[in-house]
């Protein structure tokens, strides 16, 4: 591919224009426009910061299918927005006090997804967790299942939380590996 060289330029003082001219083909030019076009997106978009709580039990995992708004019947883990001077754990106690009438211990952190959605910046905290009681109310949520490691992937879930099944699966098949090796 033939590079040019903007050198020179009277424009070169513009910083959009360095930025575009740090590489010079065409190619790198077009990768640092789809790069400064991201970061502007993610500078400019709305930001959520949520908490999801994996709640696991005998091997199975809890999903909930939403019952409202734009992602409607899409699966996710259970959880919701983090309050001003909230920690994670709090939130998440709290969020699933709302929206299942239960309690929870919050064992263990998990992981944290950032995903960009049309509409906002998404910061995911999640944590692996345990019922402290066995009832559970559906406040919010249309359906709820407890899924096998292998039902996993038999529902629409949202694309954070899908995000957070690669990662558990992944957890779930280095157990077994560990397991089968002694």
């Amino acid at each position: 591919m033939k590079s040019f060289n903007f050198v020179g330029n009277r424009l070169a003082g513009n910083s959009l224009f360095s930025y575009l001219c740090t590489r010079n083909t065409m190619s790198e030019i077009s990768g640092n426009l789809w790069n400064l076009k991201k970061e502007l997106q993610a500078q400019t978009m709305k930001q959520i910061e949520v908490v999801a709580a994996i709640i696991c039990k005998e091997g199975h995992v809890f999903a909930t299918q939403r019952g409202y708004g734009e992602w409607k019947d899409w699966w996710e883990f259970p959880g919701g927005k983090m309050e001003a001077g909230e920690s994670p754990e709090e939130a998440l106690r709290r969020e699933i006090r709302e929206e299942l009438s239960t309690d929870i211990s919050v064992d263990t952190y998990l992981c944290t997804v950032k995903d960009d959605y049309p509409a906002f910046h998404l910061t995911m905290h999640c944590y692996l967790c345990s019922l402290l009681t066995e009832a559970l109310h559906l406040n919010e949520h249309e359906a709820a299942r407890w899924l096998t490691p292998e039902e996993l992937e038999t529902v629409n879930w949202l694309p954070a939380d899908r995000v957070v099944v690669e990662r558990l699966k992944s957890i779930i098949k280095t157990s077994i590996e560990e397991r089968n090796s002694r």
